[in-house]
């Protein structure tokens, strides 16, 4: 399926941010017409789609994928790092695609078709203009209903970054726009957030060695 958003008064193309909901659709209906290759998310009977992301957006999401892949890698993890548009179907009414999430070894070997069926340990989303909210608020309410215990939102227009742990049923966060943290999922890996804030990103190779340096479990 496709859809254009077009300006009833100019009839024109919307080319500022936006968010659109589409309520009246089934489960079914949408993993029959959702696009494999777009960000369409189905919560609650709604179809939510957003404007297309920009180039920094997915520099901080190609990033972070190759820390964590390779991180998983060297140090024999086992947990498989995917990227979105990848549905995941977190609640019976409810799929997202995240910017980035792991699925637990365990987990690994069941995700396969549409949607994924399994709930990832680690979720990490990068904020774009017109997903402000939806990043900080609505999504972290349901990862924290579907029992994420760790959800990463990035938000580098504004320098900061919302680390949350599950605690019982509900998230703790921090919110940071410099220092570390310390995945509880993924022993070992720590993160300088300031580092998303710089431009060009730092080295790849150089972050993850820094973090290879240390002991696994320091």
């Amino acid at each position: 399926m496709t859809l254009v958003l077009v300006d009833p008064k100019t009839q024109q193309a919307v080319k500022t941010p936006y968010l659109v909901r589409i309520p009246g659709w089934t489960l079914e209906r949408y993993l029959e017409e959702a696009p494999e290759m777009a960000f369409w998310e189905f919560v609650r009977g709604e179809v939510i789609m957003h404007s297309p992301v920009r180039a920094e957006h997915q520099r901080i999401v190609v990033w972070l994928t190759f820390l964590l892949r390779a991180y998983i890698l060297r140090r024999g993890l086992g947990h498989e790092v995917l990227t979105g548009p990848a549905a995941v179907q977190i609640l019976p009414d409810v799929v997202r695609e995240p910017d980035v999430f792991v699925l637990a070894p365990e987990d690994a070997a069941k995700a396969h078709g549409v949607p994924i069926q399994a709930r990832p340990v680690l979720v990490v989303e990068v904020v774009s203009p017109s997903t402000r909210t939806l990043d900080t608020v609505e999504k972290a309410h349901d990862y924290a209903l579907a029992g994420v215990p760790e959800y990463w939102v990035v938000d580098r227009e504004r320098r900061t970054f919302y680390f949350h742990m599950l605690e019982g049923e509900r998230y703790r966060v921090r919110i940071l726009q410099q220092g570390e943290i310390a995945s509880r999922v993924l022993p070992g890996f720590r993160l300088d957030v300031a580092l998303l804030w710089q431009h060009p990103l730092p080295s790849e190779w150089d972050v993850l060695n820094r973090l290879l340096a240390a002991p696994p479990g320091a």
